[in-house]
């Protein structure tokens, strides 16, 4: 290298100066060509390019960078190790890679910094291999990775495949701790820190963030944040906890903007309130438009949505993910007016929407089924090219999803066909979804049928949606082609095969289900309610029971099923019981488990019991009782013979009955042959309800017991007249692995014979057994 001048060492100075702030490169570039045109003694030097070029890279004109090259050439520098690197490191941040390459290949004395230029820029354009490539010359060369090379190297390994970036990582890591220098080298073990928890590896990370020596503001804003991303919430504010009383490093803005989703997800708002406080109190913070974004989002997760949007406005310079963020808190709080003029103020202030803005817009619209704000924002979308660029499709789904859920599937139709260059499997699955909540079922399986990759959440869909329409068969051979594919079920899955076990009254297949459930230690309440209610459904109320038991946290759907369980069987004072405890455990109860209890009363014939629970629901619970809750209790008096109090209570309820409670009535009048009464019922259910066969029925049964046969006439007159049929009785049940379905009238089955032969012969010793030719 050249002996510098005294000229020359002023002028690098000079320059040195200017070019640390990108204001002034214009300022730089202009020295630089009045020093390299100068007649005198101070021509640049291999320092004076080091500093040029990398001001040089920031201009972004690729005429200027290579018009600079050519200067290097022709100076003879090239080879020069300094000079070298910050050309690699100029072409490589340029996209220009084989550039950089040719370059880097063209240094003669290859140093540490040369080998980090060229694998940082080759990492940064997603040349993954030839960055290892570099990387392990490195390691077996003369040059020594240092701490850069794995702020570098790191990133990449979490950016691979699960199974090699793990094993990629773990082996940097070893390389580390053979390095006494890199060890304790905080930088290093920042970025394995990072690499652990960008993988998920929540354990490894702890334990390296545990044995850290020195732990600097980028290690605790690494491990919140990663142990945030992966959803161990309690851990990030754990260790935000133990930062704040460390009292010794002052938070930044990425901790600020790393902590408050926490308090989203645990629903801290205390938590959040304080940390709203210190941002108020440091002027750096205040001013940061991506924590008073956080903020918002704070405050309307935690329903504060005034208090949100009291924050919004005063934000002086608000940016796009301000108004998306407020945007979406009036959207989930379906908040009409305060969304629609928040939108028009975007608008008037000149902020152009992105997709993020039409998407929020769009699923505000499918929420309130607005098919016509659909259109119109599908239309925006189009014009302002935003759909255009939505490679990843999330805007054309979330268009077909609302399609769909306003009920419009020929449009949903036509989008998916418009997209069929570029469909994904949420685009898929969005089809199926609509199709199936329409009861199209044909048409789904065709999608289904024609998808070339399928996730789990397609068969979940498509599980769920032959269970919901009552396809069990379907349902089921779906569940076993998803495993036989190798893939896992998961809760949800589960869930949706569940129904399907009570439909066919498989308790075999229930506890298969039961059995994965224990064995994939799935915890959810509600799927625990579901096995529960399931389990009562096919006859096991000691199983249900023996569930309940053994579920440490029941929260109100768990009771809700036991109850129900219970009320199914009959058992009545059971139902009441764990009704108590439940108000015990201090859960407040909803309509759904008073309705199940009073269920449950009116099958055990506890009236009093009964008439407690209801008039609990006004003076105890304060809350109106419902339809289901009135019939619930009228049904709970006509069982029990008191019919003119149950006829007197349906004539002062507060609304109007509906068929069903006029028909439970009319039921108790045919059981306890109370004829007048019953003309008086049926009266009222024939005026409200002309259609239903069975009302003519039980009328005309109560008038035969009373052999009152014009009345039979007259409602088998009306029954021809309305074109009045009963369906045929259908049961089944499950023997061994297969099922047998029963219907009245139907001769097929083929051990008919021996079926028939062994109900005669049961009858016949029924009949012996009570000596009464009437049974």
């Amino acid at each position: 290298m050249e002996d510098l001048t005294g000229d020359t060492v002023t002028w690098n100075i000079l320059l040195s100066g200017f070019a640390g702030s990108r204001f002034h490169d214009h300022k730089v570039m202009g020295l630089f060509n009045t020093m390299r045109h100068s007649d005198r003694d101070n021509k640049p030097s291999p320092v004076t390019l080091a500093i040029v070029i990398p001001v040089c890279t920031r201009s972004g004109a690729v005429v200027a960078k290579k018009s600079m090259h050519g200067y290097v050439i022709k100076s003879g520098m090239e080879s020069q190790t300094l000079v070298g690197n910050a050309l690699v490191s100029m072409y490589a941040k340029s996209g220009l890679v084989l550039d950089a390459s040719v370059v880097f290949d063209g240094i003669a004395d290859k140093d540490v910094v040369s080998y980090n230029a060229a694998i940082a820029g080759l990492a940064e354009n997603k040349l993954v291999d030839d960055a290892f490539r570099l990387f392990y010359e490195m390691i077996k060369g003369p040059v020594m990775p240092n701490y850069a090379t794995f702020t570098n190297i790191l990133p990449l390994c979490a950016a691979l495949p699960n199974a090699v970036g793990d094993i990629l990582g773990k082996e940097m890591h070893c390389y580390v701790l053979r390095r006494a220098e890199l060890e304790h080298e905080t930088v290093v073990i920042n970025a394995l820190l990072s690499f652990y928890l960008r993988i998920g590896r929540i354990r490894e990370a702890q334990c390296l963030f545990g044995r850290m020596k020195f732990r600097d503001l980028v290690s605790w804003n690494s491990f919140i944040a990663g142990c945030a991303s992966n959803g161990q919430w309690l851990k990030a504010l754990g260790a935000f906890r133990e930062l704040v009383n460390m009292k010794m490093i002052r938070l930044d803005s990425v901790t600020v903007i790393s902590i408050l989703p926490v308090c989203v997800q645990l629903f801290n708002l205390q938590l959040g309130k304080e940390i709203h406080g210190y941002v108020l109190r440091r002027r750096t913070l205040h001013e940061d438009i991506s924590i008073g974004n956080a903020l918002i989002n704070l405050y309307a997760k935690c329903c504060c949505t005034e208090s949100a949007f009291s924050l919004f406005l005063l934000i002086p310079r608000k940016d796009l993910i301000s108004w998306n963020t407020m945007l979406d808190a009036f959207g989930v709080n379906r908040l009409e007016t305060q969304f629609a003029d928040l939108l028009y103020w975007m608008f008037l202030d000149g902020i152009k929407p992105d997709a993020v803005t039409i998407l929020t817009v769009v699923q505000f619209c499918a929420s309130f089924s607005r098919i016509k704000n659909v259109k119109e924002t599908h239309g925006f979308s189009l014009r302002s090219s935003v759909l255009l660029r939505d490679s990843e499709l999330t805007l054309g789904n979330a268009l077909l999803d609302a399609y769909a859920k306003c009920g419009n599937m020929d449009y949903a139709s036509k989008l998916f066909d418009n997209l069929s260059g570029k469909r994904n499997v949420v685009t898929c699955n969005s089809m199926i979804s609509g199709y199936l909540s329409h009861g199209s079922h044909d048409e789904a399986h065709i999608i289904f049928e024609k998808m070339s990759e399928r996730d789990l959440t397609t068969w979940n869909l498509m599980v769920r949606g032959y269970a919901q329409n009552e396809c069990p068969n379907e349902a089921l051979n779906l569940f076993h082609e998803l495993q036989f594919n190798g893939i896992r079920p998961d809760a949800m899955t589960i869930m949706s095969v569940l129904p399907v076990c009570g439909q066919m009254a498989s308790i075999h297949l229930l506890r298969q289900c039961h059995g994965y459930i224990v064995r994939a230690c799935f915890e959810d309440a509600h799927l625990k309610a579901a096995l529960l209610d399931v389990y009562s459904k096919c006859g096991s109320v000691k199983s249900a029971h023996k569930l309940y038991k053994s579920t440490p946290k029941k929260d109100l759907v768990v009771f809700t099923a036991m109850v129900g369980g219970f009320a199914m069987h009959g058992m009545g004072e059971e139902a009441i019981r764990v009704f108590d405890h439940m108000l015990e455990c201090g859960i407040e109860p909803d309509h759904v488990v008073i309705t199940a209890v009073l269920s449950a009363c009116r099958h055990a014939g506890l009236i009093n019991e009964g008439l407690v629970i209801f008039n609990s629901i006004e003076q105890v619970h304060h809350m109106k009782p419902s339809m289901e809750q009135y019939a619930c209790l009228v049904d709970l008096l006509g069982r029990g013979g008191r019919i003119k109090e149950a006829f007197s209570f349906l004539n002062r309820m507060p609304i109007a009955a509906n068929a069903n409670i006029w028909g439970s009535l009319l039921g108790a009048c045919k059981t306890h042959h109370d004829v007048d009464m019953g003309r008086v019922v049926a009266d009222h259910l024939l005026k409200i309800q002309t259609n239903d066969i069975g009302n003519y029925v039980v009328l005309s049964n109560l008038y035969a017991a009373d052999a009152k046969w014009d009345g039979v006439l007259e409602m088998r007159r009306l029954m021809k007249t309305r074109d009045l049929k009963k369906p045929a009785g259908c049961s089944w049940i499950e023997v061994g692995s297969s099922k047998n379905i029963f219907v009245a009238g139907d001769y097929s089955h083929p051990d008919r014979s021996i079926i028939f032969s062994i109900l005669n012969h049961l009858d016949k010793q029924i009949k012996e057994l009570y000596k009464s030719p009437d049974i």
